[in-house]
């Protein structure tokens, strides 16, 4: 009995840090059912019902794309085929004010949304023959269990010249991990410009800018939008515990692109690295319809605003 009771309290010491959620962590069943009825047979009304909670979703994907890769933090010179570069990076991130009206966005977070978000980062960046630079961000969404990950390969198609700004083309992907009923990835196109001024010695300093197309992808699993429910209430019929359950519309990537623009000015002095840029995402309107009456209307998204900083080394 004893040795029962040792594994009861290890299996509960394993198990239970993973069913706790942080503030920040998302419980996407707040945004409401997209389905008016109980279920397809039946005219008793849905548990939670929104009529625009397809639209609600799709706000949410598209807004919380924008935070996951409102970061560039570099110039669109590369490193050079020997060069590598380790940064530990901060970005502060503006959230809209939770609603469904324009100009606003509900991010369903466990706890009452907050008005700003901290997203710090570890990104590490790999110089290549022919202009071209591979990269890596490993990102943590502040008190939460969410993680984002990004790769991304960057060419310049113009550096070094004298006269003449540096230019640069970045591909990236960015996945949001450790989130559960949903997923959510981001891929843009990032076109840079700027120019490195020496100001003495191995000390330069870059201000440069850019704009950054941004596709959104997401889908979510079935979710159960009775909460509440009792195992005894899947025992009347086969499929009662697909009542109050629903899937929201999928988001297709050439369909939800939000466009970033971004300015910044990097600080090198030896092989010490310092930077700092601001960035605005413009995500434009989305149509929405109402599953009550089937009207249709365009919702104006708000932009994503953030600050973000760079400390690193840069070989």
């Amino acid at each position: 009995m004893r040795t029962f009771s040792r594994w009861m309290a290890l299996a509960v010491l394993m198990c239970g840090p993973a069913a706790y959620a942080d503030r920040n962590d998302f419980e996407l069943t707040k945004l409401g059912n997209p389905n008016q009825f109980r279920n397809q047979n039946s005219t008793e009304a849905a548990a939670n019902f929104n009529p625009e909670a397809h639209g609600d979703f799709r706000a949410f994907a598209r807004t919380f794309a924008a935070v996951m890769t409102s970061a560039n933090l570099m110039p669109p010179e590369t490193l050079g085929h020997a060069g590598f570069s380790l940064n530990a990076e901060l970005s502060v991130i503006g959230l809209p004010p939770p609603g469904n009206a324009d100009g606003q966005v509900t991010l369903p977070t466990e706890r009452t949304q907050t008005d700003s978000l901290l997203l710090p980062s570890l990104h590490v960046r790999k110089g290549l023959p022919f202009s071209l630079e591979l990269g890596a961000r490993l990102g943590w969404i502040d008190r939460s269990s969410m993680f984002t990950a990004t790769g991304e390969l960057k060419w310049a198609v113009n550096e070094g010249f004298t006269w003449l700004p540096d230019i640069g083309v970045r591909l990236h992907v960015t996945r949001l991990m450790g989130n559960k009923d949903f997923d959510l990835t981001a891929a843009g196109l990032d076109i840079g410009v700027g120019k490195q001024f020496p100001l003495g010695g191995m000390v330069t300093l870059t201000p440069y800018g850019g704009i950054d197309l941004v596709g959104v992808v997401a889908s979510t699993d079935t979710l159960d939008f009775q909460q509440d429910r009792q195992l005894r209430d899947t025992s009347a019929t086969p499929y009662a515990g697909l009542d109050n359950t629903g899937v929201y519309q999928e988001l297709k990537l050439g369909e939800n692109v939000n466009t970033r623009f971004y300015g910044g000015v990097r600080f090198i002095g030896g092989v010490l690295q310092l930077g700092a840029e601001f960035s605005l995402s413009s995500q434009g309107t989305i149509a929405v319809t109402n599953a009550e009456t089937g009207a249709t209307r365009d919702r104006a998204l708000p932009a994503v605003v953030a600050f973000n900083t760079t400390l690193g080394l840069d070989f």
